[in-house]
């Protein structure tokens, strides 16, 4: 058998130690690995007519070029965000343009089928959010066998209850907001923490319940920028050492406004961000408070994984390889109360996995609101 593993989206902590954990255990099974760079797109560049025109999209992979990889963060195969059923223009390899003046996407699967037939890969295990598994679904019913790991800080893939990198995304969270505590109180200020989360707020929430914070602004609830400032005031009041800490994920947005953006990237995905900046500018306006506003961002998903991360990603790959010496195709791994277990690749399309604010938000109050947790699942979604 031989087989692909790819990467994509944006990387999270816990990639590698997947990567190596899938290599050693397939070498040991007697099946070819093949890495593809960049996500999806080493496939979508792939010329097969001409192969050594496009070198640099894969790579043998074996014991002794993943040895070591699992000492860090990030992703050794590289990523992208790229989605071959929607290409823009400026994405397009030199070999696929035209001349016909046509600025639109263009949907480019037939030409990723093309590379998977040509490289004669027996199945690809695609480790990625939203974005990637739902290309690897589309792969799925186009008939190429298809095995999905999730992963993304913001813990949304719907089918699983955890995604690679959600726990290193939360501790690294909990550890800034206790360190910005020292310089908020310092200056008696109110600290805004902006964190990752576009559709779902599970970071801010979690992070918060966990620090102690004031308030936490969620994606799913637009906030009211009076009322957060009546809010902060008044815990500004209440605290000894006159200071507040509010978090806030970068997909809110406030009462009757969108979520704020800084562009969009070249695959034409705007990258979300800014919403604590300008929250913080109208709360300084407001309330005549010196404020404080920090985006954590890229530092939630650098470095290496924290040892649950670490443990989800060596087990996610252990669960991928019984698919693989299965031969059960169209299947993701994934947590289920607790138990490793997998679902059809087709869950992804059934639904979206956010915050169940009926049960675990204060929507009046923009904090967690958390009774009880018997019964409860780990993580609180």
């Amino acid at each position: 058998m031989r087989i692909g593993i790819l990467t994509g989206g944006g990387d999270v902590p816990g990639l590698n130690p997947c990567i190596k954990t899938l290599v050693y255990g397939a070498v040991d099974e007697g099946i070819e690995i093949v890495g593809i760079r960049r996500g999806w797109a080493g496939l979508l560049n792939y010329n097969p007519d001409a192969p050594e025109s496009t070198p640099g999209c894969l790579m043998p992979l074996n014991k002794q070029n993943t040895r070591t990889i699992d000492r860090t963060g990030g992703t050794f195969l590289h990523t992208s965000r790229i989605d071959p059923a929607r290409v823009l223009p400026q994405s397009l390899p030199d070999f696929l343009k035209t001349s016909d003046g046509d600025q639109g996407p263009r949907d480019l699967t037939g030409k990723v089928l093309r590379s998977v037939e040509s490289l004669g890969l027996d199945a690809i295990v695609a480790l990625g959010g939203d974005g990637t598994l739902n290309f690897a679904e589309r792969m799925h019913h186009e008939g190429v066998p298809i095995i999905g790991i999730p992963k993304t800080m913001d813990n949304d893939v719907f089918g699983t209850d955890y995604c690679i990198g959600f726990s290193t995304a939360v501790t690294r969270s909990v550890e800034f907001i206790h360190q910005l505590r020292t310089t908020a109180g310092s200056h008696e200020r109110i600290a805004i923490v902006e964190l990752y989360g576009r559709y779902c707020g599970e970071t801010s929430l979690l992070a918060s319940y966990l620090a102690g914070v004031d308030r936490a602004i969620i994606s799913e609830v637009p906030f009211d920028i009076g009322h957060l400032a009546e809010l902060a005031l008044a815990d500004k009041r209440s605290n000894p050492s006159n200071y507040v800490m509010i978090t806030m994920s970068e997909g809110a947005r406030m009462v009757g406004a969108g979520t704020v953006g800084m562009g969009a990237d070249d695959y034409g995905t705007v990258k979300l961000g800014g919403i604590g900046l300008l929250t913080g500018e109208a709360l300084k306006h407001i309330t005549g408070e010196n404020v404080i506003c920090q985006q954590v961002s890229y530092l939630m998903r650098s470095g290496a994984p924290d040892s649950l991360d670490l443990m989800v990603a060596v087990n996610f790959a252990q669960t991928a390889i019984g698919l693989l010496k299965r031969r059960e195709w169209g299947r993701m791994v994934a947590l289920k109360q607790g138990t490793y277990a997998t679902v059809p690749i087709t869950t992804l399309s059934e639904g979206k996995r956010r915050v169940d604010v009926d049960e675990f938000y204060d929507s009046a109050e923009y904090r967690p609101k958390v009774r009880q947790v018997e019964g409860k699942p780990m993580f609180l979604y």
